[in-house]
């Protein structure tokens, strides 16, 4: 394993390698946002499916 990590710092391509982290950190948070939203999407479904049968049943 060091010998990799001589090899990229030998070759300059540590910024590269750092960027290559960001992209990777940012995409996963990206993903489990869009996740998080698709969930809090559903539950307000819910929500208002619920509500609505509520209305109906005391109208």
């Amino acid at each position: 394993m060091d010998a990799v990590i001589e090899s990229v710092i030998a070759r300059g391509d540590l910024a590269h390698l750092a960027l290559f982290l960001w992209a990777v950190g940012a995409s996963a948070l990206a993903a489990h946002a869009l996740k998080e939203l698709a969930a809090a999407a559903r539950r307000f479904d819910e929500f208002v499916r619920e509500l609505a049968r509520f209305n109906a049943r005391h109208k």
